[in-house]
């Protein structure tokens, strides 16, 4: 198979994908909660399901360096879904807790996930979603190996 320009290859089309995606997501985010972005709200749901996590961890989970994470913390903080607190035994740590305006915002998010989803796998089969998994983990293995 030949390509005519580095933009008609699966990788780009996967790109594009993730960008329609969070589009879609921010658009329908934005309708229900106007000052939280896609990438907060992801934020708040994996904090919501394990509390327990690190901010570097937390940031691998939702593909930000280190500096990144920190500032939309601080956003988020500032916008009062979350608390933090620093650790009294390492200074250099600081737990972050969901506040009651973060638990209405998952709240709130919920049924729009939900929508986002049906939305975007719309006409698409169980058997091409398992085949579409197991390949894009396996690009994802060639390009971590």
């Amino acid at each position: 198979m030949t390509f005519d320009t580095p933009t008609s290859t699966i990788l780009y089309t996967i790109e594009e994908t993730i960008k329609a995606y969070r589009k879609l997501c921010a658009k329908n985010i934005a309708e229900v909660i106007p000052d939280i972005t896609v990438d907060q709200g992801l934020i708040l749901i994996i904090l919501h399901k394990n509390n327990s996590l690190t901010q570097m961890e937390l940031a691998n989970l939702v593909f930000k360096d280190y500096a990144s994470i920190t500032r939309i913390l601080k956003l988020m903080e500032d916008k009062g879904y979350i608390s933090k607190k620093i650790d009294t035994k390492d200074k250099r740590r600081s737990s972050v807790t969901i506040t009651a305006k973060g638990e209405k915002a998952i709240a709130q998010l919920t049924p729009i996930i939900v929508l986002n989803r049906k939305t975007a796998l719309q006409g698409i089969t169980e058997p091409e979603l398992i085949q579409l998994f197991d390949t894009l983990k396996k690009i994802t293995q060639n390009c971590t190996n």
